[in-house]
Formats: C-alpha cells, structure tokens, sequence
C-alpha cells in the first residue's frame, strides 16, 4: 500500500444515498480470488441501465474522488467494492456516513473514507454536479477537505492510528512485517518438533514439519 499524504482530483458526484455494497460491485462479479479487474464491474447495473450515470459522462472520467450521499458502503463485509473503486482510479470517497465494515475495509486498502458533516457533504455533492471538473483535495495530515473553485473548506473525522497508517502506506502486512526481525528471531529458535515457515518463492510461505 503506498503512503497517502494528499490527494487532489477531479471529483464525481454520486447523487444517491444509502448505496450498499452489492450496488458498488454486484454479485455477479464475484468470481475471482485476485484484487485487479474489478473497476469493470464497478456500478456496472446502473452504468448499463442509465447512460447519464455520472462514470457514463465524459467529463467525469477519470476522476480520483467519488462524492456520495449518506450511508454509503451498506450491506454485506465483501473486500470487493473497495477493490473496484480502487481499481477503477478512485482514491478517495467523501460521505456523511459510512457502512462500518467497508469503512474499515477501505483504510486497510488505501482507499481514503472521508467523513465530513452533512453540511459540508451536501455542498461538495451539488458543487461536483454544478461544475464541471471540480478538483477536490484531502489533506490527511490536518485532515481537512476542499473544492477552492466552490469556496468550499471543511474537515473530516480519522482517528490518530488509521490517519498514521495511510500516510505511512501500512497495511495489516506492512504493520506485521515491521517486526520482521523479531519474527525471524522467533522462528530461528522454535523447538524442532513445532511446524516451521519456509519461504517457497517471493513472499510466499508455507508451514511444514522439519524431518
């Protein structure tokens, strides 16, 4: 995961509230094992239903901050709607409120969940769709938002470890693999009888019984 120190990006308006997570990915979509490939399916029933979906629209292509209405990210704990909004190129999605498990989801994968007050939410979604290629920054050091040509600033809510987290680009293997040294050390001494790690190829690793 790389660090998120700033993010600034054309942003597209989602005019719609309580979007759940089959929506974001439908089920249909489900069938692989790997993270890439999923922004093809991202919003795919409405992108083929309504050709004035806003990712159907030229002038939302390409946009790195999708803008939403409240509760977004319902529904059912599936990694895969974080994955297709990364995937397609979003690096960031602001609302006033977040389903908890995709919310946890998305800081766990780099995708920034920003959450600012329904004031604020309600001006940037109209100002997205009134403007056209609004640029939008998130700044997660001082954890702030703004759309300058809008006059619009405003904060949002992330707690002191998740914030570190994203800018230090950790995942929960990067967290883990900081103690590298000290799990190396373990497992150099594990009595003989206990199963051991080896490292097949790259990163990945299996446990088995010394002889």
């Amino acid at each position: 995961m790389k660090p998120i120190k700033q993010i600034t990006g054309r942003a597209a308006p989602l005019e719609r509230s309580d979007v759940d997570t089959d929506q974001i990915i439908p089920a249909v979509w489900l069938k692989k094992v790997e993270r890439t490939g999923f922004g093809e399916g991202l919003f795919s029933a409405w992108r083929e239903s309504d050709p004035g979906f806003v990712l159907n629209r030229p002038e939302f292509q390409g946009s790195k901050v999708l803008i939403a209405g409240e509760n977004f990210g319902t529904g059912s704990s599936r990694e895969h709607a974080v994955w297709a909004l990364l995937d397609y190129g979003f690096e960031a999605v602001i609302s006033p409120r977040f389903g908890d498990i995709f919310r946890n989801n998305s800081t766990k994968a780099g995708l920034v969940p920003v959450q600012v007050d329904e004031d604020t939410g309600k001006k940037l979604l109209e100002a997205a769709a009134e403007i056209p290629f609004l640029e939008v920054t998130i700044d997660l050091q001082t954890r702030t938002v703004s759309a300058p040509a809008a006059g619009i600033t405003g904060t949002f809510q992330l707690d002191d470890f998740t914030q570190w987290r994203l800018m230090e680009g950790l995942d929960d293997i990067g967290l883990t693999m900081r103690h590298a040294d000290k799990i190396a050390e373990y497992e150099a001494n594990r009595p003989a009888w206990m199963p051991q790690t080896k490292t097949i190829s790259g990163n990945e690793v299996k446990r088995q019984h010394r002889a």
